[in-house]
Order: C-alpha cells, then sequence, then structure tokens
C-alpha cells in the first residue's frame, strides 16, 4: 500500500490510495501479489499508464523480484460491444455529400426536424469532428451536455432543440479555435458521441457525416450497422463527379449499404419578391440524371432561397416554419424519407457492420 501511494492517478491528480482505487487489501502469497484497481470507466484514457506506473512501484519499493498481477474493475460498466450498440434504434441514416458545400448539413438538420414535426422520434450527430456545424445551426451554441447514470454507466445527455437530440463534438470544443487532432482522436471522440450517450428510443438516427471518404466514414460502417445514406449534391457537374464517390463507397462490396437516394439542394434559384421565377444557376436537373443513372430515387429538389441560409445562420432552420414554401419542401423531403426506409427495410436484410479487417 505504500508503494501504490508513490502512484499518482492524472484523473484525480492525487494517489491511487487517496482516490480509493485500490479495491482491496493487496493479496500477497509469497512473492506473488495480487491488486485490485478500480477505475471510473473502461474507456478511461489513463489506465494503461496507471496500470504500468503502479506495477514499476511495487517492483521499485518492495522488490524487482515480485510477480505483480493487477486486477481492473471500473465504477460505470463497460461500454457495449459493437453490434449491440443503440439496441433501441430503429433505423440509422447517414447524409453524405463527396463534395463540402452543397448543404449537407443544411439538409441533414432540416430532414431531422421536419421528421420530428411529424411525429418520430429523432436523433441528430454531428459527425463533423473537425468542422462542427449544428450547434449554430441548431442556436445551443452555449448549451453544455452533463452527464446521466443510465443502468450503472455514465452517459452524455444529447441537447434537444426543435423536438430533435442532438450531440455535436462543438459542445466541448471552443468555436473559435482549431481542432487539431490526429484520426485516432478524431474517431474515438466519435465513438464515445454514438456509444456514451443517452441516445434512448429513436425512430430515426440521422448522421450528418463530414464530405469526402475518410476516417469517419469508416469508423461509422465499422460502428453502425446503418439502415440506408442520403446523398446530397448540387446540379454543378463538379459536385456530380464527387457525389458518384460517396455513393460507390457505400455500394462497396465489403460496405453495402443502400443508397435510400438523392438530394438535389440548390437545384434553381428563386428570389424573394419574384417566388414564381426558377434560374438554374449551377446547371438543370444534374442530380435528377444521376439519381436515373444509378437507378435510385430523387428524393427532393431543394431551391436556393436565401431564406433557408439565413433561418440556419440565426439557428432556426427552415423546417422550424411548416407553413412557408421552403418548410414545406422539406417536411416533404421527410415523407419521402421515410417511404424509402420502409420500402428498404421490407425488401432488403439488414445491414452488416463493415469488418476492422
Amino acid at each position: 500500500m505504500d508503494a501504490l501511494a508513490t502512484v499518482t492517478y492524472a484523473g484525480t491528480k492525487k494517489n491511487l490510495v487517496e482516490s480509493g482505487m485500490v479495491a482491496d487489501t493487496p493479496s500477497i502469497n509469497g512473492m506473488n501479489v495480487k491488486v485490485v484497481l478500480e477505475f471510473p470507466r473502461d474507456t478511461d484514457p489513463f489506465l494503461k499508464s496507471t496500470v504500468k506506473a503502479a506495477e514499476a512501484a511495487i517492483h521499485y519499493h518492495v522488490s524487482k523480484d515480485v510477480e505483480v498481477e493487477i486486477i481492473t474493475e471500473f465504477k460505470s460498466k463497460p461500454r457495449p460491444e459493437v453490434g449491440k450498440l443503440l439496441p433501441q434504434v430503429k433505423n440509422i441514416i447517414a447524409v453524405s455529400s463527396g463534395k463540402g458545400g452543397v448543404g449537407k448539413s443544411t439538409v441533414s438538420a432540416n430532414l431531422a426536424i421536419a421528421l420530428a414535426r411529424l411525429g418520430y422520434k429523432v436523433g441528430l450527430l454531428d459527425t463533423d469532428i473537425f468542422g462542427p456545424s449544428m450547434p449554430k445551426m441548431f442556436n445551443v451554441e452555449d448549451a453544455r451536455p452533463y452527464a446521466v447514470n443510465v443502468d450503472g454507466r455514465d452517459l452524455i445527455c444529447p441537447v434537444e432543440q426543435y423536438g430533435v437530440k442532438l450531440l455535436s463534438i462543438g459542445f466541448f470544443v471552443s468555436p473559435t479555435t482549431a481542432t487539431l487532432w490526429r484520426g485516432g482522436m478524431a474517431t474515438n471522440a466519435l465513438k464515445q458521441l454514438i456509444a456514451d450517450a443517452d441516445w434512448g428510443e429513436l425512430d430515426y438516427f440521422i448522421l450528418d457525416t463530414p464530405p469526402g471518404t475518410s476516417d469517419i466514414h469508416l469508423t461509422l460502417l465499422q460502428t453502425l450497422a446503418i439502415t440506408g445514406a442520403i446523398i446530397v449534391s448540387t446540379p454543378q457537374q463538379v459536385a456530380l463527379a464527387d457525389a458518384r464517390k460517396g455513393i460507390d463507397m457505400y455500394q462497396n462490396d465489403k460496405v453495402n449499404v443502400p443508397i435510400l437516394g438523392l438530394v438535389e439542394n440548390m437545384a434553381w434559384f428563386t428570389p424573394a419578391e419574384l417566388p414564381e421565377n426558377k434560374y438554374y444557376i449551377f446547371g438543370k436537373e444534374g442530380c435528377k440524371q444521376l439519381a436515373e443513372e444509378m437507378h435510385v430515387p430523387l428524393l427532393a429538389q431543394i431551391p436556393l432561397v436565401q431564406s433557408i441560409c439565413e433561418s440556419g445562420d440565426a439557428g432556426a432552420p427552415a423546417a422550424t416554419k411548416v407553413d412557408t414554401m421552403t418548410g414545406q419542401a422539406f417536411i416533404n423531403l421527410a415523407q419521402a424519407v421515410v417511404t424509402v426506409v420502409n420500402r428498404r427495410n421490407k425488401e432488403l436484410p439488414q445491414t452488416k457492420i463493415v469488418g476492422t479487417k
């Protein structure tokens, strides 16, 4: 015990004995010593370093010949294994785009709100670790999620706004500071937002993914059985070329996530003073043509309207106002998504989680 008292646990800045982490009196049998250390949770970032330090302290203060066995226990129950996460979530929808700047986050936010307006239980996870936008779009930038204990596990409680349960890394980092993380740190943070959060019962769990095909997408595919993907693009040929790559990622033989359909965003420009006019400034019906080429549904054509941008920046997305033209457009999108998801679940088997090899 004197040797263990020389080891500082970084989580409390106190030694193991003062921190109450020595769960039982160390067992001594000749030159064999067994120590039980209790950590707050199995994902404790200081676990391995603390165990090594405890073993080294016993060798240094007692004898280098001692055989040390350290058993770890946890106050919080361990995280469920992959394949058993989110048991109360019925449908997991990834909203993706091959290219940035096509309005994918706008579509994700409005789709989630529209589904909630239709009476469904909805969760939205902002998986863009390096460019989170949902806290601002939902007007909850100052929110700070708290922990709740559920069945012996300490879980993050999502922020609720507009009938949607919401989590984003943006709640935990400074909005004015760049997130300079390596891929491993980003994917570990993402796993925590999925597995260590109290999402509860959901009809639809919307994943707002970052642009392109990256570590984040692979982590999602290796962590969750995604019901289907929605691809967002503008009619522009450059955007459509990247959209094809996004479609190919989900249709890869090792992935096999169904494409639920395409959303053509910024399909045309309609000025507020001339609501009947349509100006095809990014090209006409490019996404519709791609949908026909790929044999997938075109779920919606969303016009480029100034109010959509303004409402997102103001933290009150267009779908919160169902009596407007843009609000109704997203309600129609939500209804189309419900239809294609029901058809997918009836006709296709459940998606399998992608293996790590």
